[in-house]
């Protein structure tokens, strides 16, 4: 049995699921998620719990269950929390601004970067930190490596685009030594 599979996914309260035929949808007042179902997976509301259980022993079955259950938990917790990723702009005249749905970023290149913001998620901008925010992890987590994707920020002064988790490794100039 699947460690991550064999957990119950708890239902909290507004939240509601639906299983179809090929599909599993999770609502709330913050929005709806919809998932396919994998093939050889069974998902099953009890209660306040969804269970998630698979049809036979085969190897790809198997390597399904605990996906299945995690997805729908992203679901459960994207509706009811949300998911967020934020990045840093590091870097002397590097700045960005939210128009409309749009992002502009100045990141020393001749032109203005424009990131069309997709729908479904929200991008603020403080300062140097760009904040990427909305219900589905996936796309939050795209939203965020194509912003990224700009400007990677570079290993001998640290300037770019990174996140605010990320280490930049340093490396010395031209010199060798360490400075």
């Amino acid at each position: 049995m699947s460690r991550i599979g064999k957990l119950p996914v708890k239902i909290p309260a507004g939240v509601t699921i639906t299983v179809d035929n090929d599909n599993v949808t999770v609502t709330s007042s913050k929005g709806t998620l919809q998932q396919f179902m994998m093939p050889g997976i069974n998902v099953e509301v009890n209660g306040d719990q969804l269970v998630v259980s698979r049809q036979t022993e085969e190897r790809e079955h198997r390597s399904k269950h605990g996906l299945m259950r995690t997805l729908i938990q992203n679901m459960v917790t994207g509706v009811t929390d949300g998911f967020k990723k934020q990045l840093e702009i590091n870097g002397v005249g590097f700045r960005a601004a939210v128009q409309g749905t749009n992002l502009k970023m100045n990141l020393g290149f001749s032109h203005e970067v424009v990131y069309a913001i997709p729908v479904g998620t929200t991008v603020t901008v403080e300062q140097n930190i760009i904040t990427v925010s909305g219900i589905n992890k996936q796309q939050v987590g795209q939203v965020a490596a194509e912003i990224r994707s700009f400007k990677k920020p570079e290993p001998y002064k640290g300037k770019g685009i990174k996140y605010t988790t990320e280490r930049i490794v340093r490396k010395s100039g031209k010199s060798g030594k360490d400075k």
